[in-house]
């Protein structure tokens, strides 16, 4: 089955979320070549954030803000988002009672291959553990981008799925949280964030990209990237400073 094939058969729902807080089914998916197009771009988050400045585009967050945990890990894909609050009741009360209202399984359920899910969450708890990270690797997704806590790191790191989020902490959101739209408009440390939007990350952050820029923005980034490219290579070639390209 090709991808837009497996995109158009729906998964059963899990029922950890109301269906009509599901904005959408599925998030917009790429055009063809765009995510290899970022792929191929080097140190792709300082150079996508120069080009975006260039363009008056607001999208990039520092990995300070949102700090990788896996080293050396860089990720390129479209945005499922899901938002949290906190639930209203008395967290000893909804432990008591085990009243879980996170629904982040859902995102996995309904990810394709390659997604980024990108969570505008709670503060101080945890929105997404080793399990769901586990889960989310098994669905092929690229990783996540939390605002927010997470937990379980040694889980995560084992299974190999790559999180970017603002705070790690052993404290559940399962008795805390509740999940109240996914696939709607988020915002992560002041950025708005579509689903369908690219998302890129790398060890110096995190950009997201409005979809309907994003052609634009990645032939710019090439051509930005080519040059420094060239650059180092003359810079290795021994080509004194005041010569180097870029410096006239």
């Amino acid at each position: 089955m090709n991808d837009l094939a497996f995109a158009d058969v729906l998964p059963k729902l899990t029922g950890k979320i109301s269906p009509d807080r599901i904005r959408l089914m599925r998030a917009p998916r790429p055009p063809q070549g765009l995510i290899d197009g970022f792929k191929r771009i080097g140190d792709a988050t300082s150079v996508i954030s120069d080009i975006m400045d260039e363009l008056g585009i607001t999208g990039a967050i520092g990995a300070s803000t949102l700090k990788p945990t896996l080293p050396s890990t860089s990720i390129v894909g479209p945005a499922l988002t899901v938002r949290n609050i906190l639930q209203r009741e008395h967290v000893y009360e909804t432990a008591r009672e085990h009243v879980n209202r996170m629904a982040e399984f859902e995102a996995h359920n309904l990810a394709l291959p390659g997604d980024v899910v990108v969570i505008d969450g709670v503060a101080g708890v945890s929105n997404m553990g080793g399990i769901s990270a586990q889960t989310g690797r098994r669905q092929g997704e690229a990783g996540a981008i939390v605002s927010g806590g997470i937990r379980d790191l040694g889980h995560s790191r084992r299974v190999g799925y790559p999180l970017w989020a603002t705070e790690i902490t052993p404290v559940t959101g399962k008795w805390r949280i509740e999940t109240v739209e996914i696939n709607g408009d988020i915002q992560i440390a002041g950025v708005r964030v579509a689903p369908g939007d690219i998302v890129v990350a790398d060890e110096t952050g995190v950009c997201f990209i409005p979809i309907a820029r994003a052609a634009e923005i990645l032939a710019k980034a090439l051509k930005k990237s080519a040059f420094e490219e060239a650059k180092c290579e003359a810079i290795e070639a021994g080509t004194s400073v005041a010569d180097l390209p870029g410096n006239a």
